[in-house]
């Protein structure tokens, strides 16, 4: 390893002042060789087919590579020269990535059976002076704090990290006993606080199926559980109270369907005039995240909603995704606005509260995705959208019931997110133990077992 010895650390953010003994590194001193992937031929079911690992099998909480579902790919021999991983081996993501998760996370290969990686991909075989734990943690330190965004250049859509560049960068290192110490510590911590996190997760997993049924036995059973039942007829819903009915939606609400004006027409979508919310599939995070929808992503221009059949839908509409991974996410429009071709929008009569529908949209959540079984793309056809089942209570027993249910949702949602915030700094503490142990801010007892 040579030292860089004309550089100052503490001009250095992500590396700062170092204890005496470490040095100054460039990272591609920690390397023997960096290799860019191979994708390979499909499969032929012989002795060319080997696991291909792809940026999707990278576990960026653990900062290893999962092989829980293994892609092979047809690569002969002569091609795996240098590209073959072998345990401990770091790969690191070169093409890729997006705004909130650039291009470059590393990981490590702690698998003993052979396998290439993809041409997303490159395979850094590390120096016989480090440990690659070590390294791991600190490329998961350089990440966290961005410094693989110094190397991305990016013509097209998609983020190209410059290897070269990114391993010219300057770090801090110690001596490769005190690395092993320093990874076997981070080993101990962040397992005990993944563990933590992962017995959160699982109550919030519980808490929402709680939710779920709330708000199924709300709008299916009601209030008084003496009341009278009989068969609704409908799988999905089975016994409701004997005085509600079983309607289809379209003879309750009016079905209103969206459109896409021509995207080539810039003064439809990029003129100063658009102020038309126009809700779509770039608006499944606050479909997803809340009962109602206040804007949306894409604004729509009057002059495009006149030279098209999109048309501006009163404020109050149900509007749900009838089209793509998260089909039947669901929210209220606050505001009129127009809807693309892939949302379905209901616009209640006076005998359906839209906050009563809302909800019964939620209950049919695995109704949904019963329709949209065997599609390639999930989509609910029209057919399906009009033949959609809601239960109809009394209006004033739908108020009734919205009105318990929202005070139960709102106490569940309020300890969901208190527990999304305690794992929040659960995972912020795990990156700044990970962060202060690499720089050597951090004293890490030696480990006498090492």
């Amino acid at each position: 390893m040579i030292q860089s010895t004309d550089i100052n650390p503490e001009q250095i953010p992500w590396v700062g002042s170092i204890p005496s003994d470490w040095q100054l590194a460039r990272l591609k001193r920690t390397t023997k060789q960096i290799k860019n992937g191979i994708w390979g031929d499909e499969p032929k079911q012989d002795s060319k087919d080997i696991i291909c690992v792809r940026v999707t099998d990278f576990d960026r909480t653990a900062f290893r590579v999962s092989l829980n579902d293994p892609t092979f790919r047809n690569v002969p021999l002569s091609h795996r020269v240098g590209r073959t991983l072998k345990k401990g081996d770091l790969l690191i993501e070169k093409s890729g990535g997006g705004d909130l998760q650039p291009v470059g996370a590393v990981v490590i290969y702690d698998h003993d059976g052979p396998a290439v990686c993809s041409n997303f991909v490159a395979r850094v075989e590390i120096d016989d002076s480090c440990d690659p734990r070590f390294l791991t943690y600190l490329h998961a330190h350089l990440y966290a704090g961005r410094v693989n965004t110094r190397a991305i250049k990016q013509t097209t859509g998609i983020q190209n990290l410059d290897s070269q560049y990114y391993f010219d960068e300057v770090v801090g290192l110690p001596a490769l006993v005190r690395q092993k110490e320093i990874a076997n510590f981070l080993d101990r911590k962040t397992a005990a606080i993944d563990t933590l996190i992962a017995k959160k997760q699982r109550l919030i997993e519980l808490l929402e199926e709680k939710r779920a049924a709330l708000i199924n036995q709300a709008v299916t059973k009601g209030l008084n559980p003496n009341v009278p039942m009989k068969d609704s007829g409908i799988p999905w819903i089975g016994e409701i109270p004997e005085h509600w009915e079983a309607k289809r939606l379209k003879y309750v609400c009016d079905l209103e369907t969206g459109h896409t004006p021509r995207k080539s027409e810039e003064s439809y979508w990029d003129d100063e005039e658009c102020t038309i919310p126009w809700v779509s599939l770039n608006d499944t995070k606050t479909l997803e995240k809340s009962d109602y929808i206040d804007d949306t992503k894409i604004k729509i221009s009057e002059y495009g909603m006149a030279n098209s059949s999109a048309h501006l839908i009163e404020a109050g509409a149900v509007v749900f995704n009838r089209d793509g991974a998260r089909v039947g996410l669901a929210a209220i429009t606050t505001k009129p606005m127009a809807v693309s071709q892939h949302i379905i929008a209901w616009v209640c009569k006076t005998e359906m509260l839209n906050t009563f529908v809302l909800h019964v949209m939620y209950a049919m959540k695995g109704e949904l995705y019963r329709l949209t079984a065997g599609s390639t793309i999930p989509t609910i056809g029209m057919n399906d959208v009009k033949g959609m089942i809601t239960t109809v209570p009394p209006i004033e027993e739908q108020r009734a019931v919205m009105a318990l249910l929202l005070r139960k949702k709102q106490k569940i949602d309020q300890s969901i997110k208190k527990i999304y915030s305690q794992i929040e700094r659960l995972q912020e503490y795990r990156q700044s133990l990970i962060t202060a142990a690499v720089t050597g801010k951090l004293e890490v007892p030696v480990d006498e077992t090492s």
